[in-house]
């Protein structure tokens, strides 16, 4: 899953207005934010298949530090403490970030075929397969996606004309990626090209989040 996480930021924003938008859109991609610079220093492992779904085209092999259940856990936990003791330390934000943290691992076993381990890559894994299916899988992400964004809309208000239209243009140029994500030709077998692009759009668009975010309240 890709835009589809950004649902969770939106609508776990209506729950507490203390944390900003853009720290919600880094902490739904947190794990993959880990995953990728893991992957180049080899120590969990990706492969790079062309059509290995209909909306993929890699074979996640070996991630049990990011997206075993366990590890999303823990660092949901780590979440948790770092915005509880650290941050802002106020109890109801840690909880907001550490279930914005999990969902990403939640979503995730919708979507992925059974290469998500419990605890370890010799636990049993978990995946409902839904990247077999582009059209599904595509629907999906837009459907969480427009219900998240309506349930932030009702639950803030505009303070500007970039405040009263800009996070549906956004989320619009959002599901447009994701065509170009799951329909589009295969880009070629480079892992850095691959890591770099992922990373760059996670950062650009928590940024582009957070100052939408701004001109709301």
């Amino acid at each position: 899953m890709f835009v589809g996480h950004y649902a969770a930021s939106l609508a776990l924003k209506r729950f507490e207005n203390r944390v900003s938008l853009g720290v919600l859109f880094l902490a739904v991609q947190f794990v993959d934010i880990l995953f990728f610079p893991l992957v180049l220093l080899g120590i969990e492992r990706v492969n790079i298949v062309e059509s290995f779904t209909q909306s993929t085209h890699f074979e996640l092999e070996y991630m049990p530090f990011t997206h075993s259940l366990v590890a999303s856990t823990l660092w949901a936990i780590a979440a948790y403490g770092l915005f509880r003791w650290v941050v802002v330390k106020k109890q109801s934000v840690a909880i907001v970030v550490a279930l914005a943290v999990f969902s990403h691992w939640l979503l995730d076993l919708m979507v992925h075929t059974p290469d998500l381990p419990l605890w370890s890559d010799t636990s049993v894994k978990l995946g409902f397969g839904l990247w077999n299916n582009a059209i599904a899988t595509y629907a999906l992400e837009a459907v969480i996606l427009l219900a998240a964004l309506w349930v932030y809309l009702r639950s803030t208000s505009p303070m500007t004309a970039v405040g009263k239209y800009g996070m549906t243009v956004f989320v619009i140029f959002l599901l447009l990626a994701n065509i170009a994500n799951i329909f589009g030709p295969f880009q070629g077998d480079s892992k850095v090209v691959m890591a770099i692009s992922a990373l760059a759009s996670y950062f650009v668009f928590a940024a582009v989040a957070y100052w939408l975010d701004t001109k709301r309240r």
